[in-house]
């Protein structure tokens, strides 16, 4: 049976942009929730300023209340003040976000394209040297909010340049959920025949309503870790039009019914969505939501 490894952003993608700010303490509680859900993998935090994104304000308090031996624990970092914080935290993996185009990357991190190469690949060089896991996104994989189609050669080189600063792993991020499933497997298959599928993750919006077509051709192509988000909650701040991420639940179910591997409880996931969705003060949930209640009460 093959295994798939999800790694649950809600903490982090899926509050940034939310109206309603949770506590470090309401966001521990969720990853807390989420790790006895079976998540082997979650995206606790991101240090980044306050200004910027309040939402993630108290990332320390959120990584030092963690019991960090229980499961694999990111955080997002956008430049070498974010990554020291990060480090000073204690958390043990951190990634980089470097976006396909010289708009996004400016509106994103206030960085040109070739700037954030280099700081993304310094912070890379950092995390290595010091011992942590690396990883880096590229983002807007498919088309940017600013400038359009993004040319799949670009994400390659791209990637190239993060793997040769030592990224463990690169997520190909469908930012604003642009992608489809013919676009989805030639790109995935153009990058797991340059790097290699073990090496690689994907990251996807469902904007569309597409992002479950598009990890099946991303399975097909034979990535076997995904980023998605319980409730489906989340988008980025400085992408106009970017909807929700990938519900969690909607790809566990996908999942399951191929018969796949995740090791993830999908009644206590579902549990998990309605903690969340009351925290936030609204239902939240993927598709297969109601489905999934039905099916989980008959049993």
């Amino acid at each position: 049976m093959d295994k798939v490894i999800i790694n649950d952003v809600a903490p982090r993608d899926g509050l940034q942009n939310d109206p309603v700010a949770l506590s470090p303490a309401e966001r521990v509680a969720l990853i807390d929730g989420l790790l006895d859900a079976g998540l082997p993998s979650v995206e606790v935090a991101s240090f980044v300023s306050p200004k910027a994104v309040p939402k993630m304000a108290g990332a320390a308090d959120v990584v030092e209340a963690l019991d960090l031996d229980r499961a694999d624990f990111h955080a997002l970092v956008p430049n070498r003040k974010g990554y020291e914080l990060a480090c000073a935290s204690g958390i043990r993996s951190v990634g980089v976000v470097l976006s396909g185009t010289e708009t996004m990357n400016r509106e994103n991190i206030n960085m040109s394209l070739d700037r954030a190469t280099s700081v993304c690949a310094e912070v890379l060089q950092q995390a290595r040297a010091d011992g942590l896991g690396a990883r880096a996104y590229v983002s807007v994989a498919f088309e940017c909010p600013f400038e359009g189609v993004v040319p799949d050669e670009t994400i390659e080189r791209l990637a190239a340049v993060m793997f040769d600063a030592g990224a463990d792993e690169v997520i190909v991020a469908d930012t604003i959920g642009a992608g489809n499933p013919l676009r989805a497997k030639a790109l995935f298959g153009r990058m797991v025949a340059a790097f290699g599928a073990t090496r690689l993750a994907a990251h996807l919006h469902d904007t569309r309503a597409l992002a479950l077509a598009n990890a099946w051709q991303a399975l097909e192509c034979g990535i076997r870790r995904f980023d998605s988000s319980a409730g489906g909650v989340g988008g980025c701040p400085f992408a106009p039009g970017a909807a929700g991420n990938l519900a969690t639940e909607d790809l566990v179910s996908l999942l399951h019914q191929a018969g796949m591997h995740t090791g993830i409880d999908l009644a206590a996931l579902l549990n998990v969505v309605s903690d969340l969705g009351q925290r936030l003060g609204r239902s939240i949930g993927g598709r297969t939501v109601p489905w999934l209640r039905r099916n989980l009460a008959a049993a």
